[in-house]
């Protein structure tokens, strides 16, 4: 009796192994009736591993059920997608020759191993499908097989189990057709990382112009976004574990080291410790904290099969960006300042684009032209950050360049000053040394030669009637050397450095030269002398160049009249010195002497015109043009 029960016990068991492993004819797919690719869903099984009991060992044995009745068919919930998935499907080749074909499950997992189910009902290890995101399979013909694949899911909210069957001729059409559902967006992605690529070069050139560390802070985020954008459009239509790598990992990882080098590149850009010191604070606690977070979201995902937690993490660094630019923008709008608003407004545009973007994940809109899709949305929300940078970097070395001309200006002034007041000093001491020499030359040789011509006066009326021609000479000379001797004085002393002085003095000595000559001598001059400064030398040229004119009157013209004329014209002065005499010889110049040599060369050395003409007598003309009206030179 207990043999008998025994038996049935046994042969109970294997009964339903051998259900286990048998499957029903009406699940096998033919390989030779696939032409190019064919949606295995209605023909396989799934088991989600959710409480982690699977093994090679017992998976034939496990719950399977039919894949199109299960509901995760895409968007996979977070709670699974840290748990190991599993498809089972049969295979069969009714045709006369091998046939190869590859198996897809869809997109994307870390990884994909494929086993098959030999005879005595074990899992052999088959090939390892998640570098290239398919497995290949080789059926013979009239070949019955069975398969499992272990599929682990990428570390995102948006895997899907499509698993496909695509003949190995026909995959490279394949993928070419499903990277050109893309195109549009892909095409995008290459020209937004080209240039994001043309500003990394262009930060390193500013960074090693300037040695600034914005432009290096601003080459690590541009690096970061480069490497974001570049493969997103690199992987676009791939698939395998490094596409699963990038979309459930490292994008983040990029996405939030380009935000710590934004926030430090800002810092720098707007100079926040000095000019807005609470923003400085926040974007440096930020930054740490974005840092923090973003170790233990690496932590949670390599060491912790918590896909829950990772989520919370990564939304958490994501909100605080967004809350910061929020903050941002607030803060900029209320400074006002064109620098920190051109950032403002980047970031603006930046974070409503990026809504854009999330709002057609979450609504789940399909891409059916690049404006439904929310990778370009992404990507135009760089390129307006991008822009603003750009027109706030035009804007700032604008304003750096006027700074740097006005502190040029401003030390160029300085130092014109320096100068000026050193010349000033110098003049100072030469007045104050022609006044002391003047005043030696007034008190000591002037009275000296006062006294000469005293004593010649006294000894020429002690002598009576009998004249001595060399007292003669002594009384002469005196006379004329003190005359010499004072017009030198006047020409000396700092307080007659006028205009209306010079012409004051002309006026006293002409009269008094022609006094008792028989020459009448008239002077005109115009009222309202312009306040003109006339330094020394111009005077005191100008004065012998007029005594040698009347000079020359009074010996050579044999005129009667004499007028000096000073004329004030719209661009500038005239003097003029005109006698009714009988005019100048141009053939007989010899008879003057080297007179009209001197009086032209010192007029030439005041930067004076000189000109002398036959017009009813002698005229001689002296003009200055209104530019050089100063005459302290």
């Amino acid at each position: 009796m207990l043999k008998k029960h025994s038996f049935l016990i046994l042969f109970t068991i294997l009964f339903y192994q051998g259900i286990g492993q048998t499957v029903p004819d009406s699940m096998y797919i033919d390989v030779a009736t696939i032409k190019d690719s064919a949606n295995i869903v209605p023909r396989s099984l799934l088991f989600f591993d959710s409480t982690d009991i699977a093994s090679t060992s017992n998976l034939p044995g496990q719950n399977f059920v039919p894949y199109a009745k299960y509901r995760y068919q895409s968007g996979i919930p977070a709670r699974l997608v840290s748990k190991y998935a599993y498809i089972k499907f049969a295979l069969s080749n009714s045709g006369n020759k091998t046939d190869t074909i590859c198996f897809f499950p869809g997109i994307l997992f870390d990884n994909v191993f494929f086993y098959e189910q030999v005879a005595d009902g074990s899992l052999k290890f088959t090939s390892d499908g998640s570098k290239n995101g398919y497995c290949i399979i080789t059926i013979a013909p009239n070949e019955k097989k069975v398969f499992f694949t272990q599929l682990s899911f990428c570390h995102q909210d948006y895997n899907s189990m499509r698993p496909q069957l695509i003949q190995y001729n026909y995959l490279p059409t394949y993928q070419s057709v499903f990277r050109a559902r893309n195109a549009d967006i892909l095409s995008v992605g290459f020209l937004l990382s080209g240039m994001l690529f043309l500003m990394l070069l262009f930060t390193v050139v500013n960074f090693v112009l300037t040695r600034k560390k914005e432009f290096l802070y601003y080459f690590g985020y541009a690096l970061m976004m480069f490497l974001l954008v570049f493969f997103y459009a690199l992987l676009g239509g791939k698939w395998g574990n490094f596409g699963s790598f990038v979309y459930g990992y490292f994008d983040v990882c990029l996405l939030i080291t380009g935000n710590v080098f934004y926030l430090a590149f800002s810092r720098h850009f707007l100079n926040t410790k000095t000019n807005y010191k609470t923003l400085d604070r926040v974007f440096k606690v930020e930054e740490w904290l974005l840092l923090a977070l973003l170790t233990v979201f690496t932590f949670t995902h390599y060491f912790t099969e918590s896909y829950i937690a990772e989520r919370v993490l990564e939304n958490l660094m994501k909100i605080i960006i967004l809350s910061i630019g929020i903050v941002f923008i607030i803060i900029a709008f209320k400074q006002k300042q064109r620098l920190i608003g051109y950032l403002a407004l980047g970031s603006a545009f930046a974070i409503f684009l990026n809504i854009i973007s999330l709002a057609i994940i979450l609504m789940g809109i399909s891409p059916r032209s690049i404006f439904l899709h929310a990778l370009f949305y992404h990507d135009m929300g760089l390129v307006f950050a991008m822009a603003f940078f750009l027109l706030g970097l035009t804007y700032k070395n604008r304003r750096e360049l006027v700074e740097r001309i006005q502190e040029q200006e401003a030390l160029k002034l300085d130092v014109e000053k320096k100068d000026f007041e050193k010349q000033i000093a110098v003049i100072k001491a030469q007045q104050e040394e022609r006044n002391r020499i003047s005043a030696d030359m007034h008190d000591d040789l002037g009275a000296g030669m006062t006294t000469i011509r005293l004593y010649s006066e006294l000894a020429k009326g002690r002598i009576g009637d009998t004249p001595i021609p060399e007292i003669e000479k002594i009384s002469s000379s005196a006379n004329e050397l003190l005359n010499k001797m004072n017009a030198i004085i006047w020409s000396m002393s700092s307080s007659n450095d006028s205009l209306g002085n010079m012409i004051a003095y002309i006026r006293s000595y002409s009269l008094e030269y022609f006094e008792d000559t028989g020459v009448n001598c008239r002077i005109t001059i115009p009222e309202n002398l312009p306040n003109i400064v006339v330094s020394g030398e111009i005077r005191r040229n100008v004065f012998l160049v007029v005594k040698e004119a009347l000079n020359n009157v009074l010996k050579h013209s044999g005129a009667t009249e004499v007028t000096i004329t000073l004329e004030r014209l719209t661009d500038g002065l005239k003097l003029f010195i005109h006698d009714n005499g009988k005019g100048i010889d141009f053939e007989k110049l010899r008879q003057f002497g080297n007179g009209l040599k001197n009086m032209k060369k010192r007029m030439e050395d005041i930067n004076i015109n000189f000109s002398i003409e036959n017009n009813n007598g002698t005229l001689i003309t002296l003009y200055r043009s209104i530019e050089d009206t100063n005459f302290s030179s």
